[in-house]
């Protein structure tokens, strides 16, 4: 927060928004850890060393294993937030130690769980766990607003997507409903496409030796 206002940090690397765009992506490689843009950028060079949206895993049995070494969610979720906590320390000139962390409105307690042992294993206090569309709705300020509100929020991200309906009353939020599929984001969008085009090239009689 900057004088009562929700402000977005840039990253180091961000290529979009001014640098505010932040993948969630995670390339592990032998000599290191790529992280952000800089792992999207090998993501099609280096498939099996790449991990997106990861959000879909917290609070599951899920592993991925590289160089004979075995990851859960928690771990590749924290090397994200690591990198968040180091920008913004570099950014802000300060030592972070604590953060409220966001999830989406639908996270089970197990989900809820893995997310703040994520913020744990980065470094972090997590001090609360918000969900994401009553996140969205202070960072616009309607807590600010005079009147009661009832609120739709839809939140479409890389890797899933979610509608939340709120309730504001006395600048307090109260989700009244929510919905989403963890299987629906902007990276679902993209294999569509690409498939697309797959099969009209292969029509033109353009095969590819690897599917993409």
């Amino acid at each position: 927060m900057i004088n009562n206002r929700a402000t977005i940090i840039p990253s180091k690397e961000g290529l979009a928004a001014h640098g505010k765009m932040f993948p969630s992506v995670v390339t592990i490689m032998k000599d290191g850890v790529l992280i952000g843009g800089k792992a999207k950028k090998h993501a099609f060079a280096h498939p099996d060393r790449t991990i997106t949206a990861i959000k879909r895993k917290m609070g599951s049995d899920y592993e991925i294993k590289i160089d004979n070494t075995r990851y859960i969610p928690q771990q590749i979720s924290a090397m994200i937030l690591r990198k968040i906590k180091n920008d913004a320390e570099t950014h802000l000139g300060q030592k972070i130690k604590k953060a409220v962390v966001t999830c989406p409105a639908y996270f089970n307690d197990n989900q809820r769980t893995a997310t703040r042992d994520a913020g744990m294993i980065a470094g972090l206090d997590v001090v609360r766990i918000i969900n994401e569309p009553t996140a969205a709705s202070l960072a616009y300020g309607l807590d600010r607003s005079k009147e009661d509100l009832n609120i739709a929020v839809l939140d479409l991200g890389g890797g899933t997507f979610d509608v939340t309906i709120l309730e504001m009353c006395d600048s307090v939020f109260k989700v009244l409903s929510t919905s989403g599929n963890t299987e629906l984001g902007g990276i679902d969008m993209d294999k569509k496409i690409v498939d697309y085009l797959l099969q009209e090239l292969e029509k033109e009689n353009i095969e590819f030796k690897d599917k993409i």
